[in-house]
């Protein structure tokens, strides 16, 4: 097969191509559509998506995003890994639909060991990193202190900064718009990663 200049063939470069376009696009009131469960079901092969959740699903940019996060988790998941490193590369989460309900006051990794908490302030907020001392790698974190940095789905700097002995980083929220309405307006999703020195 002819290959492009970026070295993929052109059959994978498309594929690359139509799903950025299908999980970028604007959808107004975007939601969650299907739960973790559906979605991990089809994943595994136990259950197959019904016509109407496969319609669903390619109908919301949000529940692909979801889908799309789950199966990359399965594959890392399934990655030999040795049982004593606990290196930590990243956790990821997502705003959920029962979360936009009412103010904003938590949000948690998939994984559960980061949690973001915000409290009002000053007519604004506060934004609260803390680490869940259940992470296998949270000794590893606390006694390396790296540099963390907290971002939206696009790509925005919510926190940066190092924990301190509690297992907390605490700034002010730096956007004019709430938390809740914030990450709703980025695609509903976040990350922590350690920022590369």
């Amino acid at each position: 097969m002819k290959e492009n200049n970026l070295n993929l063939p052109h059959d994978d470069l498309d594929a690359r191509l139509r799903e950025r376009l299908l999980l970028s696009r604007p959808v107004p009131g975007d939601r969650l559509m299907l739960a973790d469960a559906t979605l991990s079901a089809a994943l595994d092969g136990t259950r197959a998506l019904t016509p109407n959740e496969r319609q669903a699903l390619s109908a919301s940019p949000l529940t692909l995003r979801r889908f799309r996060q789950l199966s990359l988790e399965r594959h890392a998941a399934a990655q030999p890994r040795a049982a004593n490193d606990p290196v930590w590369t990243g956790s990821s989460g997502m705003l959920r639909a029962a979360s936009t309900a009412e103010a904003l006051e938590a949000l948690v990794t998939d994984d559960g060991y980061w949690t973001l908490n915000f409290l009002p302030q000053d007519g604004g907020w506060q934004v609260i990193l803390s680490l869940s001392t259940e992470a296998p790698f949270a000794e590893r974190v606390l006694r390396e202190q790296p540099q963390l940095r907290v971002i939206d789905g696009g790509g925005a700097i919510v926190l940066q900064g190092r924990l301190d002995a509690d297992g907390e980083c605490e700034r002010v929220w730096p956007f004019a718009t709430a938390p809740g309405s914030h990450f709703q307006l980025y695609g509903a999703g976040f990350a922590v990663e350690p920022v590369a020195p």
